[in-house]
């Protein structure tokens, strides 16, 4: 166990810092003209300062340390705290006590940026170069007081340093895991969406092609279905191309980890439904129950699946006469749900060569619901896509 902890922390890599001058801000800079002045003032009225020249050089190299305390905190803690040593040699020579300047106290900033931003391997080494000079000046401390108070500042230094490395990494992976949310919901929504009107675009100029010979009249009314379908396949995508240009994807309220991730298509609901009816005259809709007063997020879901089930039927498959779309809802029953069932009568072995992303995409839209979503043969004939949702979105 302390072996494999010890590797852990050997493999740790840095913390990722802005490059070149980005990465010392003005407030770095601000924060050294500060030290500096403010040693030069102590180092000019202070009275009671050993070993001054010493002193002053040790706290002219130090303090601009800090700047790289982010880019190379090794360094920057190798220097502060080599300083620190120096700072004994008057107290190791000829017993001289505490021969630094007090404002040497930024060094603490040091072991803070070593756990904050170094890698494993540097932490490690780092703390050993704190600890030489910072044991020799406990071991010098007048009081119990005073070892206790200067061991629980360090210490208190290391954690902070920690804590905030932890905070960091927690928040990165946060905004990964909302990324690939997100990803996934613009994968569906591209799917069903765009694979569905371009079938519809597809299945109509295929019908269109079949009576253009016989009955223009009817081929121009085939033309106008596309028309109508490419318009609303261009409206969706431009949709879906601005949402993804705006970094606003919350709801508002500043929280981008909502348990449903943002729909990037116009939202379609319940009322739509009948819209399915264009894709093939096989397609009948039927809804029953207390479907009003529904969260948008289950009335789009319920759409997207049935949408994509009968984009499914039709395409796939073979001697179907019947494509039923039916959703009921019961507002009061003990867990009120929305059920859905499409069922077409065709032969079901269409899709035996493997799952496509659309099946895949409907079981992930009922389970960020909280519901369920199954798809397949039909014992009776046919293929059936069956899915629950509650009809209350999770928080």
């Amino acid at each position: 166990m302390p072996a494999a902890f010890l590797r852990s922390i050997l493999a740790e890599p840095r913390a990722p810092v802005p490059s070149g001058p980005a990465a010392r801000a003005w407030w770095d800079r601000a924060l050294v003209g500060a030290l500096l002045l403010t040693a030069a003032g102590e180092a000019a009225f202070r009275s009671d300062v050993p070993a001054r020249p010493l002193a002053i050089a040790v706290a002219l190299i130090v303090i601009p340390a800090l700047l790289w305390r982010r880019t190379h905190p090794l360094m920057a803690t190798a220097v502060g705290f080599g300083g620190a040593m120096v700072l004994h040699l008057p107290l190791l020579l000829d017993g001289t006590a505490n021969a630094g300047l007090n404002t040497m106290v930024c060094l603490l900033l040091l072991p803070y940026s070593l756990y904050r931003w170094a890698s494993g391997r540097e932490a490690l080494i780092g703390t050993a170069v704190v600890a030489v000079p910072a044991v020799l000046g406990l071991a010098t401390a007048e009081t119990a007081g005073d070892v206790i108070g200067g061991t629980t500042v360090l210490i208190a230094s290391f954690a902070l340093g920690a804590a905030m490395r932890y905070r960091a990494v927690a928040h990165k992976r946060e905004v990964q895991q909302v990324r690939t949310l997100e990803r996934g919901e613009l994968a569906r929504e591209l799917h069903d969406t765009v694979a569905h009107h371009v079938s519809a675009i597809a299945i109509q100029a295929q019908a269109g092609r079949a009576v253009a010979a016989t009955d223009p009249a009817a081929a121009v009314e085939v033309l106008a279905v596309i028309e109508a379908e490419a318009s609303r396949t261009l409206l969706e995508m431009r949709t879906m191309v601005r949402v993804l240009r705006h970094d606003d994807h919350g709801d508002g309220d500043g929280d981008t980890t909502d348990p449903v991730p943002v729909s990037y298509a116009p939202q379609r609901g319940i009322g739509d439904l009948d819209d399915l009816t264009r894709m093939s005259p096989a397609v009948r809709v039927h809804r029953d129950g207390d479907l009003v007063d529904l969260p948008q997020a289950v009335e789009a879901a319920v759409f997207r699946i049935c949408q994509e089930s009968v984009t499914n039927a039709v395409r796939h498959s073979v001697n179907a006469t019947v494509i039923a779309v039916e959703v009921t809802s019961d507002a009061h029953e003990e867990v009120g749900v929305v059920r859905l069932r499409v069922h077409d009568d065709g032969e079901a072995a269409r899709l035996a060569a493997g799952v496509g992303y659309g099946l895949v995409g409907m079981a992930e839209r009922a389970k960020l619901l909280g519901g369920t979503c199954h798809a397949g043969p039909d014992p009776l004939g046919g293929w059936t896509v069956e899915a629950t949702i509650p009809r209350e979105v999770p928080q």
